[in-house]
């Protein structure tokens, strides 16, 4: 985590607005809401466009399986240094099917003992885009296994959450309660 306490405190039920609630709406019927959505809820009318958003992405509309896609996830909000986004993902990574070991090896990207070319080449393109915001055409080619539409979701799920993880370590959003922070990725 970048910073251990809220630039932007996560709003309070009694504190929440007609507009801040009913942006929340959807999150109380679940029974939880994060402390990514208390945060957002200051500006109600981004968060409702983001949830659509980001619902796409975590849908069955991805071309990129759950497993693989939460691969990407956790690779892009390791290269951004979001304590937040790696906690909350891990818990979503292995209900997808990720194991402990791969989740420990995400960390160590593409080149990491274990992967096969599929899983690597998804984590290189990841790092490509963190870094250079584009899949080289070595990384390109290397992902010849997806469709275009896969691809193109490969490229708007890291996108999304390069932008996700920006918003955690800038307004300081701290973990929920019941995560736990990794130890690689404190500051």
């Amino acid at each position: 985590m970048r910073l251990n306490r809220p630039r932007i405190a996560p709003l309070a039920d009694d504190e929440l607005d007609a507009d801040q609630r009913e942006s929340l709406n959807a999150f109380f019927e679940t029974g939880r809401v994060f402390n990514i959505f208390r945060t957002l809820a200051h500006a109600p009318k981004a968060l409702k466009r983001f949830n659509l958003w980001g619902g796409y992405i975590l849908s069955e509309h991805n071309a990129l399986p759950p497993r693989e896609r939460e691969l990407v996830i956790l690779r892009t909000g390791f290269l951004c240094s979001a304590g937040y986004e790696w906690a909350q993902h891990e818990v979503i990574g292995k209900r997808c099917g990720l194991t402990d070991k791969e989740i420990a090896r995400i960390k160590d990207g593409a080149d990491a003992d274990g992967w096969n070319s599929e899983d690597a080449a998804m984590l290189r393109a990841t790092d490509d885009l963190v870094r250079d915001h584009f899949i080289s055409d070595a990384s390109w080619a290397a992902l010849d296994f997806l469709s275009d539409k896969a691809k193109m979701d490969l490229v708007f799920t890291v996108g999304q959450y390069t932008q996700v993880s920006m918003m955690l370590n800038s307004f300081g959003v701290q973990l929920d309660d019941g995560l736990t922070l990794d130890p690689d990725l404190t500051r």
